[in-house]
């Protein structure tokens, strides 16, 4: 297997994205702050995960002074987000603000705790997306990688293409990496940090808890 046939996982080492992992790990983080931890992971982790992957152009733009050379997104590319409810919602905000001009898909799945396997119970994905859509998927834990292989097979068989695709997540487990590595290879994960491992109800260890349940307080 080429090096490129492989999945690749990118932990930024920005500061602003440590911090925020910080305090959402921290277990006394009240919701309000949790929220705004998520919102900020979400933006900072997307900003990174889209550099050199957006579809750029050049173009002449008219300064005051003279014309300069610049270099824009392509507007023509169609860009979406798919946040894996409901925990991918936490990420989702700060996301949009990286890429305002995105679709957002909503995608439902819920793991059944004693089998620990994912089941869709809400599929807002299109048939078909456009030509060329570039997709970031929102899911802060990475635990087994049941629920990630199940959206990449719905998001395969709709006409993406895995080079098209790039995963944001918080906390991913090796677990997940695995199971993705073997199930789609050429996949580009971006996450604050890899923990080592999970417990035997298959949440991440050291972790942050539950992602879903922190944001929402619930």
């Amino acid at each position: 297997m080429s090096e490129t046939s492989k999945l690749r996982v990118y932990v930024p080492p920005h500061p602003l994205i440590q911090n925020w992992l910080t305090l959402s790990r921290e277990a006394s983080t009240p919701t309000p702050l949790f929220r705004t931890a998520m919102k900020e992971l979400g933006r900072w982790l997307t900003y990174e995960a889209i550099r050199e992957w957006l579809p750029v152009q050049q173009v002449m733009v008219n300064t005051p002074l003279a014309p300069c050379e610049g270099t824009m997104v392509r507007s023509e590319v169609p860009l979406a987000i798919v946040p894996i409810l409901r925990a991918g919602l936490a990420l989702l905000d700060g996301m949009q603000e990286v890429l305002p001009a995105s679709s957002v898909y909503h995608f439902g799945m819920v793991r059944n705790e004693e089998t620990l396997e994912a089941h869709c119970y809400l599929n807002k994905l299109p048939e078909r997306f456009p030509d060329n859509t570039h997709v970031v998927i929102s899911e802060p834990m990475l635990a087994t990688g049941g629920t990630m292989t199940e959206t990449m097979a719905q998001l395969t068989q709709r006409g993406i293409a895995i080079e098209r695709v790039r995963v944001v997540s918080v906390v991913a487990a090796p677990p997940a990496l695995q199971r993705l590595n073997e199930a789609y290879p050429g996949l580009v994960v971006y996450a604050a940090t890899i923990d080592p491992q999970l417990d035997e109800n298959g949440f991440i260890v050291p972790g942050l808890g539950d992602a879903g349940d922190r944001t929402f307080g619930t």
